[in-house]
């Protein structure tokens, strides 16, 4: 099973050169670099089905995978920035990007784009800039969603984690034990919760916090407010704040969350 693994990985790998010799028109070089992503996801979803019964090494394959995904299609980026190929990579590979490295590519993209392209080219540099302005260690910015203030609970002399989150989003769903147990073990005098509710509906974020047994503070249908603001592209997306509002951590997930908290309360 391993031998059919490593051989579907390398086909995957050695079915194209993206070198894009000057002698290719863009067309070819585009249905190039589509047929390669297409053999190496037909490829992937082959070995990860292979590997059902092993969840270890199903994770370490689909590691790997994602590794090659991702080198590939920077390779077509930096290699194509005045065409589409490059802009299909981008969109492939946008959110793996650290911010610098992303406005880089940006700056320098020169391909012709359609109205649609425009507009995610455009989103991405607004994303660059708002987590320019809302990087860790700035101030936070204040937003207001049905009367209810940003600022009714950030800034107030508490550490407050603020969870923004969906009920469709099952990442969210997942995380909402591990913020259970923070809320629980931490909260008091110098540390609080929030969680706002994104690109949801109320209704649906009401059901889903009963569920989850969410008994922190609640802002509900900010929708897309709060995500443009802070160019949040992903959920959940945690954020914790300083008792003044200073961002002091952004990306919190997982075991990551509790030692951050246990370290700036000196627990």
């Amino acid at each position: 099973m391993k031998a059919r693994i490593l051989i579907l990985m390398a086909a995957a790998v050695a079915a194209l050169n993206i070198s894009c010799a000057p002698k290719k028109s863009v067309e070819e070089k585009l249905a190039e670099f589509t047929e390669w992503n297409e053999s190496f996801m037909d490829s992937y979803r082959e070995g990860i089905m292979a590997l059902n019964d092993n969840p270890d090494a199903a994770e370490a394959f689909a590691d790997s995978c994602y590794e090659v995904f991702v080198n590939y299609n920077k390779t077509a980026l930096e290699e194509n920035l005045d065409n589409a190929v490059g802009l299909e990579a981008l969109k492939n590979v946008y959110s793996e990007l650290e911010d610098d490295e992303l406005a880089s590519y940006l700056d320098k993209f020169s391909a012709p784009l359609e109205d649609a392209d425009s507009v995610f080219v455009a989103s991405l540099k607004e994303g660059v800039a708002s987590r320019r302005g809302t990087a860790e260690g700035m101030m936070f910015t204040d937003f207001e969603i049905d009367g209810v203030k940003f600022s009714d609970f950030i800034g107030k002399g508490k550490y407050v984690l603020v969870d923004f989150w969906a009920s469709w989003c099952g990442p969210c769903r997942r995380e909402m034990p591990n913020l259970r147990a923070v809320y629980d073990e931490f909260h008091g005098d110098k540390f609080d919760m929030l969680s706002v509710a994104v690109w949801d509906k109320p209704e649906d974020t009401v059901e889903a916090a009963k569920e989850e047994k969410i008994v922190w503070n609640q802002i509900i249908n900010a929708q897309k407010v709060p995500t443009d603001i802070y160019g949040i592209e992903g959920i959940p997306h945690i954020i914790l704040f300083g008792p003044d509002g200073t961002i002091v951590k952004r990306g919190l997930r997982g075991e990551a969350i509790r030692a951050k908290i246990a370290e700036v309360l000196g627990k």
